[in-house]
């Protein structure tokens, strides 16, 4: 099985950083060779890997972010705390800010918080970008809009 458990106090942004690049070594990219890795924690501690899967008929290609939702959902999670999130050139180590597309900011917006739940960029310098999911999804559009 490919997810780990951590204690929320004890977890650090750098290793849920180098999970992300342990998950982006599965991706299947033989189109576009561009890999992303995610490493998606729950707010009980667990953390879900995704990577980028490609298709040939590109539509139905799914990102990391998505696969590691998914994979946490179909496993009956539903609360989470963040996601980190490295991508690259599939020749080259993850050396550039890799920002997660519209459709899997809106796939984080129908599980989580905009305004706890933190996604995490390597910088390609070293570093790591924090941000809410507010400040990547302003007005988003969430289950409370379809309230009846």
């Amino acid at each position: 099985m490919d997810e780990k458990i951590f204690s929320e106090n004890t977890l650090e942004e750098k290793k849920l950083i180098e999970l992300a690049h342990e998950a982006r070594k599965h991706a299947y990219t033989p189109y576009s060779g561009f890999q992303v890795g995610a490493a998606l924690l729950t707010k009980k501690g667990k953390v879900y890997l995704g990577c980028n899967i490609e298709n040939a008929s590109y539509t139905p290609t799914n990102c990391a972010e998505r696969t590691a939702f998914f994979k946490a959902v179909s496993e009956g999670e539903r609360e989470f705390a963040a996601i980190a999130i490295v991508g690259g050139a599939s020749d080259t180590e993850a050396k550039e800010t890799c920002a997660p597309c519209g459709v899997c900011r809106q796939i984080m917006r129908e599980f989580c918080d905009p305004q706890e739940f933190r996604i995490l960029l390597e910088d390609g310098k070293g570093g790591v970008l924090n941000f809410k999911l507010e400040e990547l999804l302003p007005l988003g559009f969430g289950p409370e809009n379809l309230a009846r």
